[in-house]
């Protein structure tokens, strides 16, 4: 009986489908209807290119315009230049192996896109943080805001951004804390020539997780709830008065505002982080296609974030239309007013 069933695993192991037939220990490798796979690349390609396109058409103005070197701008370009790397350097190989189901990089690029991969998605989060409480003082502490949101505070906020991203994202996989007392378990059973998935243990995958995504998020539901509070009250202290009508419409839009950015956030991240934080415990039984679902649900907030971050300004949208018609190009456009003071 044992003979049989070894005899019938070796056929499969000999039938089935692998990354590179030539290598002992080569992934098995899952193939996708190829009508299927062309929309995914079309799908995912596209995805790509607009999230390298939106965050470009941010970075430049707020670079180019000087009008726009403000503590805020800087903030946002920050967030833009994290969201833009991840479409140039973790997209397009993330497609490939998403959709091959084969990493044919080799093991150290595999490391740096892993590594590269979690440290800007940490930046982008930590980013939106960082925004959140500088909207926190300009909408509840305005009296506050001139002195403690200073260029050099915005500095020190983006430098400790990019820091504890890297830290994060190359210590995780270089260090290999990620399989740290489980390396028999994942040279056995999970490693093979052609993978290029995270695996992570238990305290890994929850200290990762609290770091990059579940303190951010906490602090920023509860700044935004704060600054919705806040907001609605200055509404209603200023009813009856000459100044009700444009307040109020000010407030109602800034509000549908913070509502899209922890929708589009929580929505976006949500199911990637609790899939990430189960899965250990629960002997890494969620399905790699659903993992890979959420991963580029995650992504999707980086293609988004221009949008909801950029689009919602007038100066973005006077800078779109200097571009387009290549206005930017002309001497002293960066001296130009896109909005009045």
């Amino acid at each position: 009986m044992e003979s049989g069933i070894a005899q019938n695993k070796a056929k499969i192991v000999e039938n089935a489908l692998v990354c590179f037939e030539s290598v002992n220990g080569s992934c098995e490798r899952a193939i996708l209807p190829s009508t299927i796979q062309v929309l995914l690349y079309l799908f995912l390609g596209s995805m790509s290119i607009l999230t390298v396109c939106g965050n470009l058409l941010v970075v430049i103005p707020v670079i180019h315009f000087k009008q726009l070197h403000t503590p805020t701008n800087y903030l946002i370009l920050s967030l833009a230049v994290s969201d833009l790397l991840l479409g140039v350097i973790v997209m397009p190989p993330s497609m490939v192996y998403s959709l091959e189901g084969c990493w044919y990089f080799g093991d150290l690029f595999c490391k740096i896109y892993t590594s590269t991969d979690i440290m800007l998605c940490t930046a982008s989060i930590l980013n939106l943080s960082f925004i959140s409480i500088d909207r926190y003082f300009a909408v509840c502490r305005p009296l506050l805001y001139g002195t403690k949101i200073t260029v050099h505070v915005v500095v020190a906020m983006v430098l400790l951004t990019w820091s504890v991203s890297a830290l994060v994202g190359f210590g995780i996989i270089f260090l290999e804390l990620n399989i740290w007392g489980i390396e028999e378990f994942y040279y056995k059973y999970v490693a093979c020539e052609g993978r290029c998935a995270l695996f992570q243990n238990q305290v890994s995958s929850i200290v990762s997780s609290v770091i990059s995504f579940y303190i951010p998020g906490v602090g920023m539901l509860s700044l935004y709830l704060k600054i919705f509070l806040v907001a609605q009250r200055q509404v209603r202290s200023l009813q009856g008065t000459a100044e009700h009508n444009s307040v109020g419409k000010s407030q109602r839009k800034a509000t549908k505002t913070l509502a899209v950015i922890m929708g589009v956030f929580l929505s976006f991240w949500t199911p990637f982080f609790v899939c990430n934080c189960i899965d250990p415990f629960v002997s890494y039984s969620v399905p790699p296609g659903l993992f890979v679902t959420f991963v580029w649900i995650g992504y999707l907030n980086s293609t988004i974030n221009p949008m909801v971050y950029a689009f919602f300004y007038s100066w973005f949208r006077r800078a779109l239309k200097m571009i387009i018609s290549a206005k930017i190009f002309q001497p002293d456009s960066s001296i130009l007013q896109l909005f009045s003071d």
